[in-house]
């Protein structure tokens, strides 16, 4: 029987879901007060300094980093307003077209993005890799890519 073509989720498919869903939740959340309490960070500002931190010039057009954080461009503005107002990143217009903004990470960003990372790092083994062989984690890898948005690449650190 085709577990994707059924009309009902139960047994495992229902339970793969619940645990996939749960799990994701719980360790965000997790996730977020470690990066709070020790770096006054949330995952999402973590998230938008590594991109950033990934760049040649340290730098994103505000419409790549919606899209690269799936959030709106409302929402995009107000998170990259607060990590102005640290001081983690700078806003630099385009000398080409003044329609496009740019979000660029300041050395002072850079700086914080490596002490989180040691942070991030360690609750990602503690919290996820630590439950898996290696051989397990190399087949979730594989499961896991074929998800919508998966398979972005990267690195979760600058180290």
């Amino acid at each position: 029987m085709d577990i994707v073509a059924t009309g009902a989720l139960e047994g495992a498919a229902l339970e793969a879901w619940r645990s996939y869903l749960q799990s994701h939740a719980s360790i965000l959340r997790e996730l977020d007060a470690e990066l709070a309490a020790e770096h006054a960070l949330t995952t999402r500002d973590y998230e938008v300094l590594l991109y950033l931190a990934q760049e040649p010039d340290r730098r994103l057009p505000m419409s790549a980093l919606s899209e690269r954080t799936m959030l709106t461009r409302s929402g995009i503005t107000r998170l990259v307003d607060g990590l102005v107002d640290c001081g983690l990143i700078e806003r630099v217009s385009c000398q080409n077209d003044a329609r496009v903004s740019y979000a660029k990470l300041t050395d002072s960003g850079y700086d914080k993005l490596r002490d989180a990372g040691q942070t991030h790092i360690a609750s990602v083994r503690r919290m996820f890799l630590a439950h898996f062989t290696p051989e397990e984690i190399e087949t979730l890898a594989t499961l896991l890519s074929r998800l919508p948005g998966a398979g972005g690449g990267g690195s979760c650190s600058v180290e």
